[in-house]
């Protein structure tokens, strides 16, 4: 393993920190940050994650694509993981912790709030950083978009009637400018270029040139694209963090809680039904990683920026990468446990 990568937990840390610090005593960069969105998606994070996701779309070809679609258990564990269990599981879990565990520390109508937020997340899976995780764990490149396509098509047809029956409310529609904005930033376009830059590079220089060297001028673009990210996420919310540290955490804690479990869930399903490693990875990770955009637009259309709705689907944008991070680390890990 590269020194970057060996201390790679280190350095999330201190990007972490370093995003704090700014947003608290530099303020007028992420506010100047913030300025630069479009359909709630922050442009400067987008390119980002472009360009995180870009190493990975070079791995695809569409012979591949068209094989994934032979082999469904993969897309069975997603689609049952993050549709069946994953909302109703946060909900369960939310409801137990927000208005049991730390009764004593939130209020009833704040307790509600948090939950709303939490529910929004739970049912919105993610169709752009899984291509980060699935690429750090040594994914099946293929197999992972189609995985994501599959999910960008039912979150048209479940997301807003899911959420509803859960929370119990009415007038829950998609920010579809939001969903189509970040499918095509996130999916469409990185996916193109790939394809361009894989039958471009292949067809002057061959194909060992572009598997051996090409390919390999990438390698730390995602891990710097990933430390950066953090740093503009945690500059966004700083000033929160440091004004209300002990709700953050409660919510944060919540959010781990249901992390862990769904990828489980999802993993160990992948590991009975002896799948790959490249597919048994991203399957979990699909369903544990979320699609925070959309929550956090929602949220806001609903309840306001204000509410402790949308409070709670930020503190789901700050674990995100920290959390997936560990849970990439037990992918790389346990890969002698599966079939290659």
């Amino acid at each position: 393993m590269k020194t970057f990568e060996k201390y790679l937990s280190l350095w999330v840390l201190i990007c972490i920190a370093a995003g704090i610090l700014i947003g608290k005593f530099l303020p007028q960069i992420p506010e100047f940050l913030s300025r630069l969105e479009y359909a709630e998606v922050s442009l400067p994070v987008a390119v980002l994650i472009w360009l995180m996701i870009y190493p990975m779309m070079l791995k695809i070809d569409f012979k591949s694509v068209a094989n994934a679609g032979k082999h469904p258990k993969g897309i069975i564990i997603t689609c049952v993981s993050n549709w069946l269990i994953k909302p109703f599981s946060m909900y369960i879990l939310s409801y137990f912790f927000f208005f049991v565990c730390f009764k004593s520390f939130i209020s009833e109508d704040l307790a509600e709030e948090y939950l709303c937020g939490a529910v929004l997340l739970g049912a919105a899976p993610c169709t752009a950083m899984v291509f980060v995780w699935s690429y750090l764990s040594k994914g099946d490149a293929a197999y992972t978009l189609v995985q994501v396509a599959v999910n960008d098509l039912i979150i048209l047809l479940a997301y807003a009637p899911i959420t509803a029956l859960l929370l119990g409310i009415g007038g829950v529609h998609i920010p579809y400018n939001t969903l189509f904005f970040s499918v095509t930033v996130f999916v469409i376009i990185p996916l193109a270029a790939g394809i361009v830059s894989r039958i471009s590079v292949i067809r002057k220089k061959g194909k060992e040139y572009f598997e051996t060297v090409f390919t390999n001028k990438f390698s730390e673009i995602t891990n710097i694209g990933l430390l950066l990210t953090l740093i503009i996420i945690f500059s966004f919310q700083g000033g929160k963090i440091l004004e209300n540290p002990l709700h953050i955490v409660l919510i944060a804690a919540v959010l781990s809680v249901q992390t862990f479990f769904i990828f489980a869930f999802a993993y160990l399903w992948a590991k009975k039904w002896h799948l790959p490693h490249r597919i048994a990875g991203p399957a979990g990770l699909i369903g544990a990683s979320n699609f925070f955009e959309l929550a956090v637009a929602v949220a806001v259309s609903l309840f306001g920026l204000r509410n402790g709705a949308s409070t709670a689907t930020v503190v789901g944008v700050l674990t995100e990468v920290p959390l997936m991070l560990c849970l990439v680390s037990i992918v790389r890990r346990t890969k002698k446990y599966f079939k290659d």
